[in-house]
């Protein structure tokens, strides 16, 4: 090797290059994650809102995925419900970035986006949503928590999203907070079915 500027390696991944122990220890950190998500999925399925639904929310069976590639990182994904139509959505996915946070999102469109947005406008009115985000793009696969994607809910109108094509109400979790992960998700995870829940008091399951 001639010493290319392009390949060649500086101190630091010289001692990481050499050191398997660093990539064994996040294989094992994204094993954990893996477990927490199954854990949660098990959660989600005794939830007694959820059975309430539509069964369209509910026939589709939760999905755990995982990257290493978001922006350059590794993920893990928990998807359920995951309800994902061409033009129609209604799921939530919880998240797992490295280096960055949990978050947990309810993401709607189309006809799913219309039967419930009044039930989020009505809880963010009544001072229920004060830490959630809300997008203020229609990308719907971009999940950093960047102004350009998403705002504080306190900081938008609810006539805003109104006039998106996607609705995407997430909470986010900081990594230092970890040990808090599983409790933080089940509660939001609650939250979001309460929400979906008041919304399908107004509908027959004809019109889903």
């Amino acid at each position: 090797m001639t010493g290319s500027a392009n390949v060649s390696l500086s101190a630091f991944e010289k001692q990481l290059v050499t050191d398997a122990g660093w990539i064994l220890t996040k294989n094992k950190i994204i094993q954990k994650v893996l477990v927490l998500f199954g854990e949660l999925n098990k959660a989600w399925l005794n939830n007694s809102i959820l059975w309430q639904l539509p069964a369209a929310l509910t026939e589709i069976p939760a999905k755990i995925s995982r990257g290493e590639n978001y922006e350059g990182l590794p993920y893990v994904m928990l998807d359920y419900p995951r309800c994902f139509g061409k033009e129609d959505v209604c799921a939530v996915r919880t998240f797992f970035w490295w280096g960055n946070f949990f978050s947990i999102t309810l993401h709607l469109k189309g006809k799913y986006k219309l039967q419930i947005e009044q039930s989020i406008a009505d809880a963010i009115q009544a001072g229920e949503l004060n830490n959630a985000w809300i997008n203020v793009s229609d990308d719907e696969w971009t999940h950093h928590f960047e102004s350009t994607n998403m705002t504080p809910v306190q900081l938008t109108g609810t006539d805003t999203f109104r006039k998106k094509n996607i609705l995407k109400l997430a909470y986010k979790l900081d990594l230092n907070d970890w040990d808090n992960a599983e409790e933080f998700l089940k509660k939001i995870f609650d939250q979001y079915m309460q929400i979906l829940q008041i919304s399908y008091c107004q509908y027959d399951e004809t019109d889903l």
